[in-house]
């Protein structure tokens, strides 16, 4: 299945510390976020989004709706030292979406887990191109001596 839809808008990366996200664990305190954000807006983030959209498992109508929701603005795209990756937390519809009548097309759960899914992997795509074709500093964590060979 192909996505045939406009691409969201770039983020503006976020100042938060990346290991309070539910999902993730960072070492290190260097996040790189501005150049991250500048390799975005370079190119990055239509690229990717090009790349993903190819393979997309979600019709228009429902990708549309994450877009009037304004998720694409809360990605969160920073460096992972200790794992020499670039890191991400992607945006979701919370779990109590329909108490919040968040949006009029929003109508079932299985939508909700296709926009969760679609902007999870959208996200991984992200960081996949960011790092192959745009991140060009070395990881500064050296792994001890001691460490077993497996």
């Amino acid at each position: 299945m192909s996505l045939d839809a406009d691409i969201p808008p770039t983020p503006t990366l976020s100042t938060v510390d990346p290991s309070q996200y539910d999902d993730t664990e960072v070492a290190g305190d260097e996040y790189h976020r501005e150049e991250l954000e500048a390799f975005l807006r370079e190119g990055a983030w239509e690229g990717a989004f090009d790349r993903w959209a190819a393979d997309a498992d979600i019709d228009a109508d429902t990708w549309r709706i994450a877009g009037e929701l304004e998720l694409f603005g809360r990605f969160d795209f920073f460096w992972d030292d200790f794992a020499d990756r670039v890191g991400y937390h992607a945006p979701g519809i919370p779990e109590d979406w329909k108490e919040r009548d968040l949006h009029p097309d929003l109508r079932s759960w299985e939508q909700v887990s296709a926009i969760n899914a679609a902007l999870t992997e959208f996200g991984q795509v992200v960081c996949e191109v960011l790092k192959a074709e745009y991140v060009d500093w070395e990881s500064e964590f050296e792994a001890p001596d001691d460490l077993p060979d497996f």
